[in-house]
């Protein structure tokens, strides 16, 4: 039985190179230099408040984050920050130092997604002198890998995993 079917003649084809490729040779990906910073990033806002960017975190981990605050004209040498309304930032310390003040906080990430935790920063000498800061990060859930943490930022803790397929509860009736 004889097909005549349209298209039988054999495909001949091969892959060309560009002739400064060759064999043995790897390409390289190449970044714009802003991208190779890999510390924690402290941008002041046009109404004097700070933005802190800490990079990517794991959701149930537990961290230190530490940064520089660059001098302000609201606050002295003294300075203190107000009570937190979240239950998941924690400030541990602030040192003076030339520069402006050095900051050391805990963060526990409870949610993924991109968050935004905020605290007020408030100088001891002046009454009514305060600068508010927000702590930027994004969370990534437990299926996503550990991320590389930016230099500033350190793992200080986890949660244990919880798999409700472990569970030997059978459930209401």
């Amino acid at each position: 039985m004889a097909s005549t079917c349209k298209g039988t003649k054999p495909k001949v084809g091969g892959v060309r190179f560009k002739p400064e490729c060759h064999e043995g040779t790897t390409n390289h990906v190449h970044f714009e230099e802003k991208l190779h910073d890999s510390v924690v990033m402290v941008i002041q806002e046009e109404d004097g408040s700070f933005l802190v960017k800490v990079g990517f975190l794991k959701i149930s981990h537990k961290y230190e984050i530490t940064f520089l605050l660059p001098t302000s004209q609201n606050l002295g040498q003294g300075s203190c920050c107000t009570p937190l309304p979240s239950l998941y930032l924690k400030v541990v310390e602030i040192t003076p130092v030339p520069e402006g003040h050095q900051m050391k906080c805990e963060y526990m990430a409870h949610k993924e997604g991109v968050i935004r935790e905020e605290m007020l920063v408030a100088s001891e000498l002046k009454d009514s002198a305060a600068v508010k800061v927000t702590l930027q990060a994004r969370v990534l859930d437990r299926l996503h890998g550990t991320p590389m943490l930016l230099e500033g930022v350190k793992c200080i803790g986890s949660e244990p995993e919880y798999d409700s397929e472990q569970s030997d509860w059978q459930g209401f009736d």
